[in-house]
């Protein structure tokens, strides 16, 4: 401490430099540590290779979490995950090698894959460490390894033992671009234009659909019951176009009969109200959608086509038999694959499927504090909406193998158990025969889990299980727009493993949207990627602008406050150099509170409520107000008022005097950097280290110390600050400089025991304190005409008039202001004079002296010049 530092805060520099110097095992959690634990599910993210802003955000938001936990006094665990498999990876590896997934053994493809992600994960790794983030890279985690999917493949043996997991025919959503089942919760329903076709079964049958390539995969017709239009037609049997097959019209009470004709056809399967239909009225099944999306041999003519091929030549043929009657422009929302945006379709299958407990799930989900609390209700409304179990079994390679075999001579599902595992039921037999019939020869499960099956146990994963440390964790935070995903599936996984809810609280922050407040795309232009912004600010004013976000809500990207984030950072670096540079030589005592002044009594107390508010901010995961409360008290309370009021003690003041200030300034700096710590933590560590021995990330973070908050100081503190304030202005306006001297300052309050010394250091004046209001006499110094109202007025005589009022006696001059008019003569003429055409230039004075008058709140100030 004491050593020259420079004057400009050089953020690249100093992150680097820290980034070389800090060591892991400072963030390592430690199971036995007798500290209160505080565990945090993380996302792991899917490796792509690079950290979006969306992703910088969330980890900041993490990151202020944990640090300010440790802080506190608590061992705290933020492991770092990856949630490697998925479709993704496939086709960036088929790009990459020219491949596609068949024309290699799945071996070879899966290893491609994982070097694939590997990469990747190396990249963004080296993103996550030059964010400064307090990971504990000994907890970290990789879900395409066999040490994490084998625990997912546990936990689907444990869940398909209890009966949770099964094995069905039955409609899925199916994505015919990545050529593999969807479930519910992977649907985006994207907005956009189409065409509701009226088109005519029969001379009384006219229905309107959106979806005519499925016409030949109509089981039926429905009508409302209660539609007078149309319920005469239920019980008729009416032929389907573009076949030669009839279908019967039904009636159901969930047709709208306000829609298009009030007329619908059920497919198996267009939308999941089909599937409804289909259930409730025991109706054929008609598939004509393979999973090559395109049609099958039951659509006739149209076989081997897409579907938008099969769209266009059905409409043409029904136009050529007069049977497309009309066709209406509508909105309508699209259920699309939210990985590659293709259209989904519904199709039949026999695919693995979880059972959703509804009410189990959301009597679970109660139990935990969400934040913001409003955030249940999605969780809610998602599973409330589930008309199906969660489909989890995918046609992909790299994901988790399924395990389990079909025994090839009596068809017997055989489920690996938790012994056998890990393993690949693709290149493995199980090593005990069929438990049905004896048979050793088996076929291996070529399906593989939903990726969500892996990030669903990750809790479970970062306390041990199967043999759980500790459970619940502590906190879960997450993006708002996979609340039904990652966070419901958790919520059940966990209650079917352990009966248990994963997390105390769960936190969710929003999206990051661009300047232009619309969503971050490539097409828009409008996407910031965080190395950019650290190129040019650095790590600190990056994680600033994370934490000005409110919680819960979605964010826009702004330069703006990035730029102020960074000057506030040479703000707090020019007050650490001026305080090191006034502290070089002082060890602080005890002994020193004995020559605090109101002014340094003030700044105590207000700096000892700010850490009572920036607590419950932090507390609150409002680091929004907290990063704002800061930011205002050190630029504007400390540095632009207490240190300007106290500099002349600092330079000029006794030896007292000078310990007084240097107590508050050592004291300010230590709190205040610790304070920042959690959000800037470079910024933090580099004034630390010029200041105080070990890592400010070591150190507890600040508590109200009760002896320093003081009303009464905090009065009189605010009431100098007024006084000074109010004196500089005076010397602004009056084109002085800021330390001209000023003969004497009188000041009389209303508060008792003013303290003046550093009214009189900050203003380079004497001060004066009177106990009695001064009697202030004020007379017209002079009269300063209007030339523009005069001079129209009175023309040649403007001058002689002019002169005539200068020459009036002070009484006269006082009558005039007073009266608001006076008589003068003008050449022998009694002239009317106004006031309002003379400006009043006017002087104050108290006990003879000549003074300028200013007030405040609680006091009046007579400044002689």
């Amino acid at each position: 401490m004491g050593k020259e530092i420079r004057k400009d805060y050089n953020a690249h520099e100093v992150e680097e430099k820290w980034l070389k110097l800090w060591k892991d095992e400072m963030y390592y959690f430690d199971w036995n540590s007798e500290k209160p634990h505080y565990i945090i599910d993380t996302p792991p993210p899917y490796p792509t290779g690079s950290f979006h802003i969306g992703h910088a955000l969330n980890w900041c938001i993490i990151d202020f979490i944990a640090r300010y936990k440790r802080m506190n006094g608590y061992a705290v665990m933020f492991p770092q995950g990856w949630d490697c498999h998925g479709l993704p990876t496939e086709v960036k590896v088929e790009e990459t090698y020219g491949i596609k997934k068949g024309d290699v053994p799945r071996e070879e493809f899966r290893r491609l894959c994982v070097e694939f992600t590997e990469k990747n994960i190396a990249k963004m790794r080296e993103t996550a460490r030059r964010m400064g983030y307090s990971i504990d890279w000994s907890k970290e985690y990789i879900t395409m390894y066999p040490e994490y999917f084998s625990k997912t493949q546990l936990s689907f043996v444990r869940m398909y033992n209890k009966g949770l997991i099964y094995r069905d025919y039955h409609p899925v959503v199916f994505c015919p671009r990545c050529e593999t089942t969807i479930a519910l919760a992977e649907i985006e329903y994207r907005q956009g234009k189409t065409k509701l076709n009226y088109i005519k079964f029969d001379d009384d049958v006219i229905i309107a659909t959106t979806r005519p390539e499925l016409i030949p995969a109509c089981v039926a017709i429905a009508v409302h019951p209660e539609d007078e239009r149309n319920r005469h037609l239920v019980g008729k049997k009416v032929k389907v176009p573009t076949t030669d097959y009839y279908v019967e019209v039904i009636a159901d009470e969930e047709v709208d009969p306000e829609f298009g004709t009030g007329v619908v056809m059920i497919c198996t399967f267009g939308d999941r109200q089909d599937v409804k239909w289909w259930k409730k009225h025991k109706l054929e099944l008609r598939n004509i959608v393979g999973r090559d999306g395109r049609l099958n041999e039951k659509a006739g003519k149209y076989a081997g086509m897409t579907i938008p091929e099969a769209r266009e030549a059905i409409l043409k043929d029904l136009e050529k038999e007069g049977k497309l009657l009309k066709q209406v422009e509508i909105d309508h929302n699209v259920g699309s694959c939210w990985r590659c945006k293709t259209p989904v379709e519904i199709i039949p299958a026999e695919q693995w499927f979880v059972k959703v407990e509804k009410e189990k799930i959301l009597e679970a989900a109660k139990k935990i504090k969400w934040v913001p609390e409003h955030m249940y209700s999605r969780l809610e409304s998602w599973v409330q909406s589930m008309e199906w179990d969660w489909v989890i079994s995918r046609q992909r390679i790299f994901a988790t193998p399924i395990p389990a075999w079909y025994c090839k001579n009596c068809g017997e599902i055989v489920v690996a158990k938790e012994e056998w595992l890990p393993v690949d039921p693709t290149a493995t037999q199980p090593p005990e025969p069929c438990p049905k019939c004896g048979s050793t020869e088996f076929r291996g499960e070529t399906d593989v889990l939903d990726t969500w099956m892996d990030s669903s146990i990750t809790p479970l994963v970062i306390c041990g299980w199967p043999e759980l440390k500790e459970y619940p964790t502590h906190l879960r935070p997450q993006g708002h727009d996979i609340i039904r995903t990652w966070a419901f599936y958790t919520i059940l996984r966990s209650l079917a493993l352990e009966n248990q809810i994963p997390w105390y609280e769960i936190v969710i922050n929003g999206m990051v949207f661009g300047e232009d407040g619309r969503k971050m795309s490539k097409s828009l232009g409008n996407v910031i990627v965080p190395e950019e912004v650290v190129e040019k600010y650095g790590v600190d004013a990056l994680r600033q602008w994370a934490a000005s976000g409110v919680i819960g809500d979605d964010v826009i990207f702004s330069w703006k406050d990035v730029v102020a984030a960074s000057r506030f950072q040479q703000k707090f670096w020019s007050i650490t150099r001026f305080t090191l540079m006034h502290i070089a030589d002082y060890k602080p005592s005890e002994e020193d509170r004995k020559y605090l002044r109101d002014a340094d009594r003030w700044i105590l107390s207000k700096l000892n409520r700010l850490v009572g508010e920036v607590r419950k901010h932090m507390d609150e995961y409002r680091f929004d107000e907290a990063i704002k409360a800061i930011r205002t008290f050190t630029w504007y309370e400390y540095a632009d008022n207490y240190l300007e009021i106290v500099k002349n003690r600092l330079y000029s003041g006794s030896e007292e005097e000078k310990r007084a200030a240097k107590f508050v300034l050592y004291y300010a700096l230590d709190v205040l950097t610790r304070l920042l710590a959690p959000i800037t933590p470079f910024l933090a560590e580099e004034c630390w280290s010029h200041f105080r021995e070990g890592s400010v990330h070591l150190q507890s973070y600040p508590v109200v110390e009760e002896e320093f908050l003081d009303e009464r100081a905090e009065k009189a503190g605010e009431e100098i600050k007024e006084i000074v304030a109010a004196v500089r202005k005076f010397k602004h306006d009056k084109g002085l400089a800021l330390n001209a001297p000023l003969k004497k300052l009188i000041v009389y309050s209303k508060l008792d025991g003013l303290d003046v010394r550093d009214i009189a250091g900050a203003t380079n004046a004497e001060v004066e304190v009177v106990k009695e209001m001064p009697e202030v006499r004020e007379r017209v110094k002079a009269l300063k005409p209007k030339f523009a109202i005069i001079g129209p007025m009175f023309r040649d005589k403007a001058k002689q008039l002019i002169k005539a009022v200068e020459s009036l006696s002070d009484e006269d001059k006082e009558k005039l202001l007073k009266d608001g008019a006076i008589q003068i003569n003008l050449d022998g003429a009694s002239v009317e004079v106004k006031a309002e055409w003379f400006d009043a230039v006017t002087e104050k004075s108290i006990e003879g002296r000549e003074v300028e008058m200013l007030e405040t709140a609680n006091s009046v100030v007579f400044v002689e010049i």
